[in-house]
């Protein structure tokens, strides 16, 4: 990506290189018109942009989430805290199959456990992970019209999502 020149007055136009085709600076669509790119306001933003360490980690930790039989434990620990040979009759798999799921998801921190005597209990990690699996599980049930269930209109403010082509 070329570096934002801070020589150039804020409303200057420039076009960014992506793949070889000159485009406008925005989303990964080209902008229909070309308009001025706002530096201030991409300076901004860059800040709040993930750092490239940050999304690996992310990117690890949703591919651990990208397993179903892993949703489906991690959908009944977040109902209750459960062992092994519960878990492993809920979501119908054998014992060495679940253990060997929860310890993919013990090494990205989604789920814990304590020993009460010869047994051990499985819970989820922390009230992120619970609250997680709900946004995600509320997200998919919403209707695909896009509409959102609940919620007022766009995420940002009163600005309209672009029009898919």
């Amino acid at each position: 990506m070329s570096k934002l020149r801070p020589s150039l007055p804020k409303s200057t136009p420039i076009a960014l290189k992506t793949g070889g085709v000159s485009s406008e600076a925005g989303g990964g669509d080209r902008c229909a018109v070309p308009h001025p790119v706002d530096l201030d306001h991409v300076r901004q933003l860059h800040k709040e942009v993930l750092s490239l360490e940050k999304s690996q980690r992310m990117a690890e930790f949703f591919s651990v989430l990208s397993d179903p039989n892993r949703l489906r434990i991690v959908s009944a620990l977040a109902a209750q805290e459960l062992c092994v040979c519960d878990l492993a009759a809920i979501v119908k798999m054998s014992e060495s199959a679940v253990s060997h799921q929860l310890r993919a998801l013990r090494a990205m921190r989604l789920v814990g456990y304590r020993r009460q005597g010869r047994n051990v209990f499985y819970s989820l990690k922390d009230r992120h992970i619970l609250n997680l699996y709900r946004e995600v599980a509320e997200h998919l049930d919403e209707p695909e019209d896009g509409s959102p269930c609940g919620n007022s209109g766009p995420l940002w403010g009163d600005r309209e999502p672009e029009p898919q082509p």
